[in-house]
């Protein structure tokens, strides 16, 4: 763990150990944890939409609406070769055409895929900021919305999916689940704790602050594009 990162931690147990001390609070943090754990289990949900027993096809749907591009791919190989066949097939404008670049970053977890045999240059690092292309995993899908969950962390730098011109996100089809409430139990039950941040992408950026009219690219990826591995 880097050690700004573990300085952070530690003045954050201390500041809650205060706060613990102080309410009178005792028993181990665990127990604490655990209790809540319950409780959120426990919790009556509100009215929900009912979910086929395809969430897969359910997403794929969702995630068009939301101005995504998909492809399902049944082979992780696969993924340079449908990444560069969705830049070849981009239809830009002769101002955004710098926009179909072939080298970007993508995360560690990608790193052993033959990216130059695709005819891309991609780099296993975080982006600054100057990058056009970044190529990401994610946590997990959500089917009701058509959503990319991304947590924040060493070996997943969201800055690859949100300071790109377009972003590529890889989706296992297993990892996509119904709806929010599962998205958050599968982090409690994972992680065990919330990350620094959970960023829940629904397609490219875009405003529609000036006369109501949508813009995308507004404050990110002009586009997102989801290769969904069977």
């Amino acid at each position: 763990m880097p050690s700004s990162l573990a300085a952070n931690r530690a003045a954050r147990d201390a500041v809650l150990g205060r706060v613990r001390s102080a309410l009178g609070k005792k028993g181990d943090r665990g127990d604490a944890r655990a209790a809540a754990g319950a409780y959120v289990a426990a919790h009556a949900q509100g009215p929900r939409p009912a979910m086929p027993g395809d969430l897969v096809g359910r997403f794929l749907t969702r995630a068009t609406d939301m101005e995504s591009t998909v492809e399902q791919i049944d082979d992780r190989a696969a993924i340079p070769a449908a990444v560069a066949r969705y830049i070849d097939a981009l239809t830009l404008a002769p101002e955004l055409e710098l926009q179909r670049s072939k080298a970007g970053v993508c995360w560690p977890e990608f790193a052993d895929l033959d990216w130059p045999a695709a005819g891309l240059a991609i780099e296993a690092r975080p982006t600054a900021g100057g990058d056009r292309l970044g190529i990401t995993g994610t946590f997990c899908a959500v089917a009701e919305t058509g959503t990319l969950v991304v947590l924040a962390g060493a070996q997943t730098p969201t800055a690859s999916a949100l300071l790109v011109d377009t972003h590529v996100a890889v989706v296992r089809g297993d990892r996509i689940v119904s709806g929010m409430e599962e998205a958050f139990a599968l982090i409690r039950s994972e992680q065990g704790r919330l990350p620094r941040a959970v960023n829940f992408i629904s397609g490219p950026s875009r405003t529609g602050d000036i006369e109501q009219t949508i813009v995308l690219g507004a404050h990110g990826p002009f586009r997102v594009h989801i290769l969904v591995l069977d």
